[in-house]
């Protein structure tokens, strides 16, 4: 394929799927501890993403700018120069590496799931894919939806107002923990009516991959609805008007020329300046 003979796309996609296996072996195998083994609470599960989300953003970060997320690969598209010719191909290895670390996270916690939920009923489904809700609490597929457009606006928003240097980017090295702990922030202040997946990539592929393992019922929500598209279709608008937001909002009035705050540096593969994430 003439996309993948492209000059270093390739290591990008191995690293989009690489950092986003990462990212999920930690948040899947976090959640998997806490409901089915029944070590920690809510707060590690928002630690447990948050610190996923940093440590892909360090074995991703250099060679594609760690998206990890297909809304942020589309957001930065829309708004930040990136490429749409990559959107598709960056989303794909995103899903496939959300996929087999789903898999991994499965095959590990197979016994005490079982022991949990014989039948791999929506008890335990939430271990990989999120629900209305959380499966108990009286949310619809509306606003689950209302819940993700918000939460990836936030996320968006934050992630490119940190990681742009034309603003008052992190020192150093720390964009990546910066990142994990706006993640950790949105799991401890929105995480009730949804979730808190805010990553197509992120439900989807863990979605996929209990569905393969005998979860059934993995597209639909607790009501028997057809639910996988909310966590989908959400994300990517509220990534959309996130970063849309910043640029009116912030963007426009920061200094049009990076260089006028911060040292020059060399570019990185695969990178924009605010794709650090």
């Amino acid at each position: 394929m003439a996309w993948l003979k492209s000059r270093g796309l390739l290591g990008e996609l191995a690293a989009e799927f690489a950092g986003t296996m990462i990212l999920i072996l930690f948040g899947v195998g976090v959640v998997a501890q806490v409901v089915a083994g029944g070590l920690g609470n809510h707060d590690s599960i928002s630690w447990g993403w948050g610190l996923g989300v940093a440590l892909a953003v360090y074995v991703a970060g250099r060679i594609s700018g760690a998206h990890l997320n297909p809304a942020v690969t589309i957001a930065l598209a829309a708004f930040k120069g990136f490429s749409w010719r990559k959107v598709l191909p960056y989303s794909l290895a995103q899903t496939a590496g959300a996929f087999v670390a789903a898999l991994l996270v499965r095959w590990n916690y197979s016994e005490v799931l079982s022991k949990l939920d014989p039948g791999h009923t929506v008890k335990t489904q939430g271990v990989f894919s999120t629900l209305p809700g959380n499966g108990t609490l009286p949310v619809g597929q509306w606003g689950a939806l209302r819940d993700q457009i918000i939460g990836t606006a936030i996320l968006l928003f934050v992630v490119i107002a940190v990681t742009d240097l034309r603003n008052t980017a992190p020192a150093a090295n720390l964009a990546p923990i910066v990142v994990g702990l706006i993640v950790v922030a949105i799991g401890m202040a929105w995480g009730t009516d949804a979730g808190y997946a805010i990553n197509p990539a992120r439900d989807f592929g863990p979605r996929l991959a209990s569905f393969v393992t005998g979860y059934h019922s993995a597209f639909h929500d607790q009501y028997g609805g057809l639910y996988f598209w909310v966590p989908i279709a959400g994300p990517i608008v509220g990534g959309l008007l996130g970063a849309g937001a910043y640029e009116a909002l912030v963007g426009r009035f920061l200094p049009k020329d990076e260089a006028a705050n911060v040292p020059a540096e060399p570019a990185e593969p695969g990178r924009v300046p605010a794709e650090a994430i």
